[in-house]
């Protein structure tokens, strides 16, 4: 789903030799919120994180991004900050996702 964005994206963070410069997106998985009975969980649910990373202000690539995640029903919450160490924005997106056999 993401990668249909065009924006270079990775699980978790690039590895150290690929030099990746922003924009570009990494994504994980945070907590879960599992729905469970009778000792069992039985609908896995993860919250999927996705955090665009840019030099500078971008409306263009969030948007595609928020287009994206619309396109897909995901519901989401989103939060920016500008990491100043790195001269970087950050925009992260919080959805949730239903992990079923199919997905995996």
């Amino acid at each position: 789903m993401l990668e249909s964005t065009g924006i270079p994206c990775a699980y978790y963070q690039f590895a150290d030799d690929t030099g990746q410069q922003p924009p570009f997106i990494c994504f994980y998985f945070g907590d879960s919120n599992d729905l469970s009975a009778d000792n069992r969980n039985y609908c896995k649910i993860r919250r999927l994180v996705i955090e665009l990373y840019t030099d500078a202000k971008d409306f263009a690539l969030e948007e595609t991004v928020e287009n994206t995640l619309n396109e897909n029903d995901l519901v989401y919450t989103r939060f920016e900050t500008s990491l100043d160490s790195e001269r970087m924005y950050m925009v992260v997106f919080n959805t949730s996702v239903v992990i079923t056999e199919e997905s995996t």
